[in-house]
């Protein structure tokens, strides 16, 4: 099983490699390169068109949406893994059954490379087989239905958890409702904000208020270890 890594993990990477857009891949590969550009690239831009209080704010925003997009990519990704390494380990312990050569029904579902928790109990599982002579698939199918269950526990706290991050979200954009507000009511809140003292100060302290408020929301929301 040793021998087959090396080969399956260089298969995964190809595979996974291919089916996203190179743009996309480029930008998950260096987050930090890209939140750091984009940080530049934004303040720079909403600097020179409304001064430095809205070049800060722009690049603080720009940063916490992106760092929000790659967040729920990942969060996709590693459920398209789960599934995807489960069904392969179905088809492992099925063909296993059917009198396929472990190591030839191993390569054929590499898949399971794909999350390191099944990975290493399939490990596991291989070598109790190996040292103990108990059927493999028997193994398989047990592990697969606790790791299903495992699976049923980490979608119900991901629905429990978007809630919560519905919420932080909804809060947090709550202040450009103020802002239209004040628009309705005649005043000009944008040039208090931007470009007087007490706007200045008021900006930087909701921006703080706002980062903390989603960190705080994003702990909340965390599943517990072993679940990821």
């Amino acid at each position: 099983m040793i021998a087959l890594t090396v080969r399956t993990r260089r298969r995964l990477h190809q595979v996974s490699g291919a089916a996203r857009s190179p743009i996309a891949s480029r930008i998950t590969a260096r987050p930090r390169l890209a939140a750091g550009l984009l940080l530049l690239g934004t303040g720079a831009g909403a600097e020179i068109l409304a001064g430095p209080v809205a070049g800060g704010l722009a690049a603080v925003y720009a940063v916490l949406g992106f760092l929000v997009w790659l967040r729920i990519r990942r969060a996709k990704a590693r459920a398209a893994a789960w599934s995807e390494a489960l069904d392969a380990l179905s088809g492992l312990a099925a063909d296993l059954r059917a009198g396929l050569a472990p190591a030839n029904a191993l390569a054929a579902h590499w898949r399971i490379e794909a999350v390191p928790l099944v990975r290493e109990r399939v490990s596991v599982a291989w070598r109790v087989a190996e040292a103990t002579g108990a059927p493999l698939a028997d193994l398989l199918d047990r592990l697969d239905a606790d790791l299903r269950g495992l699976q049923r526990v980490r979608l119900s706290a991901a629905a429990h958890a978007a809630g919560t991050r519905a919420t932080a979200v909804l809060l947090a954009l709550l202040p450009l409702a103020g802002i239209g507000v004040g628009y309705g009511m005649g005043a000009d809140p944008l040039r208090v904000l931007l470009h007087t003292p007490v706007g200045t100060g008021c900006a930087a302290g909701a921006v703080l208020l706002q980062l903390a408020g989603m960190a705080w929301a994003e702990r909340l929301s965390r599943p517990p270890g072993g679940l990821t």
